[in-house]
């Protein structure tokens, strides 16, 4: 058929086009067919082929009910189509008329929807045999759902009067004389003759039996004359086809940056300002799923984990990997007091003031809180006031899991270690490597991490029985030294009294697990990286790894769920990830990779991803720069810094605070010498910014007690010292209408753009890349190394780790390692008690001063408060 060709040659031509455009543009016509039909399935291959579609065929039985159906397009993980024949059962996306299609249909949007290729068909097959549609009667015989309500609406529109009827109505012989053109939705019955259709009445049958040829009382024709069944069958096919490709055009365009239509969640704020609790809760969050779709996921991409949170698929990375990234912002800090400056309130009171009041495309990046602050002093870390994640409890406790995931891998790890030790000291190499290769019901062979360790030993041989016993003993003995072992087990809750047992404890945020978590970009690279860990030294001086374990491949398995980024939204309906947890005073203090790499392509060009770096900028920020974007490759636009009067006081020589004990009048009525004093540590921290190269926006975080002239006094401040802007933020009592002004400012920086430059060259010699860091960042007049440090730095650097850049474990409390030093400490030199190596997170760690990574509880930790009102099932005492 000639009209079909030309729709299958421009599909072709269509599909050539958008494939120039994006080469990786691969789409697949999936075609569900319920029962056998040869012809028609040769049909649909053919034309397939010829328009440059990959074609997939499922088949399913004849009587399969509409949610066997509908199940099986689900599980197409395809652009997909359909035969008509399933059009009323199943809700695919482009060969047939689904509900929303129809309604489209109905409703004068035929622009906006995709047509049954079928009805399209009949009325193209009828204009082209002459016959005028205009005032016409029209009868439609046994057709169904979709397919009757598509012809009708489409007759209409042609101006023609239609009428439905089922071939047992009493009064179809009447219809049949009344009507112009007759259309067989379905099979006619044997008792209803051809004769009760009028002489020169247009007939045309769409019936499934006839288009498949299977009809066997003969096809009607028009005018008398035989219509070819496979003219309805190859324009139908032919459409289908049209309508794929036009589907997959569509999609295309959607996957290029647009404006979220987001519906925002209106704040009604109170004063005085409620508890964080409260506040959450008078506030209903939307599905998660449909927060999903509005910010561009797809269905398959995300995995739902009850109502308002859902973890996102890596896959998602390679849809929109030729996707312009979006403006990359950094929320960092002064050096705060143990109350915390609010980092995490500022992250999200500029997201929502982006998203919500400016529409603009934005995304939050959070880490993940432990356990043992939100048990502790510190409590939550979802932000506060009017700027939180919701729901706080379900951010705060637990989330999806995965801190749980990275203590099982991270013990699952020291148990494989003390139980090869165990097992080399107490067994001969023969019996060692028998049991480290069995042979299972009759077969014996390595398996694939054991053919790893075998490539690794130089020893090229894949048959267990062919090695030597040179070769075993080597293969099966790592003759770890268990003065080296450095692998510690963990335990995501503040305990002190694990510090002194035997087998010494960190908390779980302080395992190299959670630091490859967030570093790491792929699935492929976390297992290499897991892969890598080096756990202890063998006793001739080398490395023993994850890899040597043979536990890799099992630590990858209990990661698998975790490497998701968790998606989220704030009080007012905007997008956060959250995404991993380490602490930024004994860990890196970055929320992951992934989260931010997927939020940047989900934004768009001209949108904004805002993540946040643990405590100073002395610290989480320069670990953000020198560690995170050495792993990501991504460049920072702008560093929010933020400060408080508060922390400002402090610094400028007033009296100390204290968790849980009431401010003293110095922090709570106005003295603008405290402040102007304390602002040394605000300008040195913008220094320390400046080193590389991103321009900075101070953004003061207001308290209540703030006076005017205080505000004023910092912004002024802020800006002689070299910030691009200072801005009082207010999100906290507002809401994000409160960080406008913010939103502003950093819009402006990120467009001054950035000469984003690392601190140090990572081949410098490990001493001197520690050096760099304590002079440059901290102000230190030099460093001095313990024998223990200085023992680990050699054997780090005969091992070949020398060229890994530095997270330095240090206070939080102070530029220096002495947490009471505060302001900005001067001629110090910086103590560096011990080095650790993360090999496969990939950065060397000095511990400075007295650092421990296993904290400890108060006398009066958070726990007292909280609880759980067991009618409601409600938390209680979060904050």
């Amino acid at each position: 058929d000639s009209f079909a060709l030309k729709v299958i040659q421009n599909s072709k031509e269509v599909l050539s086009l958008l494939q120039e455009k994006n080469p990786a543009f691969k789409p697949v016509l999936a075609v569900i067919q319920a029962g056998e039909d040869n012809l028609m399935q040769e049909i649909n291959q053919k034309l397939a082929e010829e328009a440059g579609l990959n074609i997939t065929h499922i088949c399913l039985p004849a009587d399969s009910s509409e949610d066997e159906v509908t199940i099986a397009t689900r599980l197409t993980p395809v652009l997909r189509s359909s035969f008509d024949l399933i059009e009323p059962l199943a809700s695919l996306s482009c060969g047939l008329v689904t509900d929303v299609n129809l309604g489209k249909l109905v409703r004068g949007d035929a622009h906006d929807c995709f047509v049954s290729p079928v009805a399209r068909a009949v009325i193209e097959l009828l204009e082209k045999s002459g016959v005028n549609l205009d005032g016409k009667k029209i009868l439609v015989i046994g057709a169904h759902g979709s397919l009757e309500a598509t012809l009708q609406c489409l007759f209409q529109r042609k101006g023609s009067m239609t009428m439905s009827s089922q071939w047992k109505a009493p009064q179809l012989q009447s219809k049949l004389h009344e009507a112009d053109v007759v259309i067989f939705g379905s099979p006619k019955p044997e008792e209803v003759p051809l004769s009760w259709i009028q002489q020169g009445t247009a007939v045309l049958n769409c019936s499934h039996d006839f288009l498949s040829g299977k009809l066997g009382c003969g096809s009607p024709g028009i005018h008398g004359h035989s219509l070819i069944a496979e003219d309805v069958s190859l324009l139908a096919a032919a459409l289908r086809i049209q309508n794929m490709v036009g589907s997959g055009r569509r999609w295309l365009r959607e996957q290029q940056y647009r404006r979220w239509k987001l519906h925002c969640l209106k704040l009604q704020p109170l004063s005085p300002v409620p508890s964080d609790i409260e506040i959450s809760r008078a506030q209903t969050p939307k599905a998660v799923d449909v927060l999903a779709k509005e910010i561009g996921l797809l269905e398959d991409e995300i995995e739902i984990y009850g109502r308002s949170k859902a973890k996102v698929r890596l896959s998602l990375l390679e849809r929109l990997k030729d996707q312009a990234d979006g403006k990359y912002v950094l929320v960092a800090g002064i050096t705060p007091t143990p109350l915390g400056e609010g980092k995490s309130t500022v992250t999200i009171g500029l997201v929502q003031a982006m998203t919500a009041h400016l529409n603009v495309n934005s995304f939050a990046c959070l880490r993940q809180p432990s356990q043992g602050p939100t048990f502790g002093v510190k409590g939550g870390a979802a932000g506060g006031g009017y700027a939180q994640v919701i729901p706080m409890e379900e951010f705060n406790l637990h989330l999806t899991g995965d801190i749980h995931a990275i203590t099982a891998a991270n013990n699952l790890l020291a148990a494989a270690i003390d139980t090869r030790i165990l097992h080399e000291n107490t067994q001969t190499d023969k019996a060692l490597y028998n049991r480290l290769v069995p042979s299972v019901n009759g077969i014996r062979e390595f398996s694939k991490i054991q053919l790893a360790r075998l490539k690794k030993l130089g020893i090229n041989k894949t048959d267990p029985s062919a090695l030597t016993e040179d070769e075993m003993r080597k293969f099966a003995r790592l003759d770890i030294d268990p003065a080296t072992i450095t692998w510690q087990r963990v335990l995501d809750t503040n305990d002190r009294f694990l510090r002194k047992i035997t087998a010494q404890f960190d908390i779980a945020v302080a395992s190299e697990i959670m630091a490859v978590l967030a570093l790491t970009d792929s699935l492929k690279d976390m297992k290499e990286r897991l892969g890598r860990m080096v756990v202890a030294s063998d006793k001739n001086g080398q490395p023993v790894t994850a890899d040597d374990l043979g536990v890799t491949g099992a630590l990858t398995v209990l990661m698998k769920d975790a490497i998701k980024p968790n998606l989220m939204q704030t009080l007012e309906g905007t997008p956060v990830f959250v995404h991993a947890g380490p602490f930024a005073n004994i860990a890196h203090g970055n929320s992951s990779v992934l989260a931010d790499k997927i939020a940047l392509k989900l934004v768009g060009e001209e949108g904004f991803v805002v993540t946040e770096a643990g405590f100073g900028a002395d610290i989480g920020m320069e670990k953000f720069f020198n560690i995170k974007c050495r792993a990501s490759g991504l460049v920072p636009n702008v560093v929010v810094l933020v400060a408080t009067v508060r922390a400002l006081k402090m610094h400028g020589g007033g009296p100390s605070v204290t968790a849980g004990v009431p401010l003293k009048k110095e922090y709570t009525e106005e003295n603008l010498q405290l402040v102007a004093d304390g602002c040394c540590n605000l300008k040195k921290q913008i220094q320390i910014a400046q080193l590389f190269g991103v321009p900075v926006v101070v953004a003061l975080n207001v308290f209540k007690t703030d006076t005017r002239a205080e505000i004023d006094l910092v912004c002024e401040l802020a800006k002689q010292a070299g910030a691009f802007d200072a801005v009082p933020c207010y999100h906290w009592s507002v809401g994000g209408k409160g960080s406008v002004d913010l939103a502003w400012a950093v819009s402006e920086a990120a467009h001054k753009g950035s000469r984003f430059q690392f601190l140090y060259d990572v081949q410098l010699p490990i001493v001197e890349k520690i050096r760099t860091i304590a002079q440059a960042v901290y102000g230190a007049r030099d460093i001095e190394l313990s024998s223990e440090a200085q023992s680990k730095i050699d054997r780090y650097t005969e091992q070949g780790f020398g060229n890994l850049p530095i997270c330095m474990a240090k206070t939080h409390l102070s530029l220096s390692h002495q947490p009471d030093k505060k302001g900005v400490p001067k001629d110090f030199i910086l103590p560096i008690t011990d080095v650790r190596a993360s090999i496969g997170a990939g950065f060397i760690y000095p511990l400075v001063g007295t650092m421990s990574t296993m904290p400890g509880l108060p006398t009066r930790p958070c726990f007292y408060d909280i609880d759980l009102d067991t009618e409601t099932e409600q938390v209680q005492g979060l904050f």
